[in-house]
């Protein structure tokens, strides 16, 4: 037994079931699995466990968006209004009046892809901003576009690239890619990116013969007893989710991470340009622009939620960046982000190595996932040292 290994056995009582990680550019350094993926306790986690990838979807999708620009068929600061008109006259939110009416203006600015990517055009989540979450039961619609008509009635926050607020742009640039690929976001990503890289096991549907080994999802009490949330759920292909829709396995995301380890190329075939693996790698924020704190308004789906607090944290075209290194040893510059279920990825490209950590589990960030998670990157670097 490795002291990987046994670091995830640790994890055993805290977290019910765990799959961790770990790549260079080349090679799989480690992958090991703890605990259990149902909710009885009778189902042992296995390292090819398929998991909702929730918002690590995002990057997936946002690289796609990326092919698209390589293909000449959508642009990072031309108005996204060109490929999606719905976002022709965007309006910001500026609260509600005394009836509960939302007061609403026009927005300065055109909408960008870079600005979706980056979060900053203007975009909320219901779970960490109020005003979003009033604003869809005031008017009654869903909490995530699925159509062009749903889409032109969602307002910003502010005006587009003025601060970051993390919300649905990628569910925007998915529509983005449909509309500029003209194909299905679940066709576009298989004969784009996921096709490339053989994430065979990674779609919006997970296909009959593969559902036993979905993770049920659940949920930790403030008391900390554990719950089954009703997961695993399989929305099918009724709607593709750009900002979070796709499931998979720990092994078909190191394939995507190794391919930005390797600057874009997949065994011998370049999946980005040279010049869209820049936009990957870099601060994609207007000068004096951060990214926050999420503050929960919904303490069953997220705690509060912030990685390296204090630390100045920057968003590329598809994850954020720390701008200091981490007390984990990733490097400054590197890329990271997560999905709702506690499942978390990091890309040291200075050094290297990346990885996934992978629970079925709200609320996000929980803490025992992100001890767990931290003790997990830190084992990794010490393994890179040593060898």
């Amino acid at each position: 037994m490795t002291n990987l290994d046994i670091l995830l056995q640790a994890q055993l009582g805290k977290v019910p079931g765990v799959v961790a990680m770990a790549t260079t550019a080349t090679d799989t350094l480690y992958e090991g699995a703890a605990g259990h993926r149902d909710a009885a306790g009778m189902v042992a986690m296995t390292t090819d466990t398929i998991f909702g990838l929730a918002s690590m979807t995002k990057a997936v999708v946002s690289v796609a968006a990326l092919q698209e620009i390589d293909a000449g068929r959508l642009s990072l600061d031309a108005p996204i209004a060109e490929v999606l008109p719905a976002l022709a006259a965007p309006m910001v939110l500026e609260g509600f009046a005394d009836d509960g009416t939302p007061r609403l203006r026009p927005a300065v600015g055109a909408i960008t892809l870079r600005q979706l990517l980056s979060h900053s055009a203007g975009f909320g989540y219901d779970t960490w901003n109020a005003e979003i979450a009033r604003f869809h039961t005031a008017a009654k619609i869903p909490r995530l576009p699925e159509s062009p008509a749903e889409l032109a009635r969602i307002p910003l926050l502010f005006d587009p690239g003025t601060a970051w607020n993390y919300g649905i742009n990628t569910d925007i640039v998915g529509l983005a890619v449909e509309a500029a690929s003209g194909k299905r976001l679940d066709v576009a990503l298989a004969d784009g990116v996921c096709g490339m890289l053989g994430m065979n096991e990674t779609g919006f549907e997970v296909p009959a013969e593969r559902r036993a080994r979905m993770a049920t999802t659940r949920t930790r009490a403030p008391n900390g007893t554990l719950g089954d949330a009703g997961f695993p759920m399989d929305r099918g292909i009724r709607y593709c989710m750009g900002g979070g829709g796709l499931q998979g396995t720990g092994r078909d995301y190191l394939r995507f991470i190794r391919m930005v380890l390797n600057g874009g190329m997949h065994e011998g075939t370049r999946v980005l340009s040279p010049a869209m693996m820049a936009e990957v790698a870099r601060n994609q924020l207007a000068p004096g622009v951060r990214v926050r704190r999420m503050v929960s308004g919904n303490p069953a789906r997220s705690n509060d939620a912030e990685f390296f607090p204090g630390m100045e944290k920057h968003w590329s075209a598809a994850f954020m960046i720390n701008a200091e290194p981490a007390p984990t040893g990733r490097n400054a510059g590197s890329l990271a982000w997560a999905g709702i279920a506690n499942t978390y990825c990091w890309i040291d490209q200075k050094a290297g190595v990346g990885g996934v950590f992978m629970a079925q589990l709200l609320p996000f960030a929980d803490p025992a996932v992100l001890d767990g998670f931290a003790a997990f990157e830190r084992a990794v670097y010490e393994l890179v040292t040593r060898q």
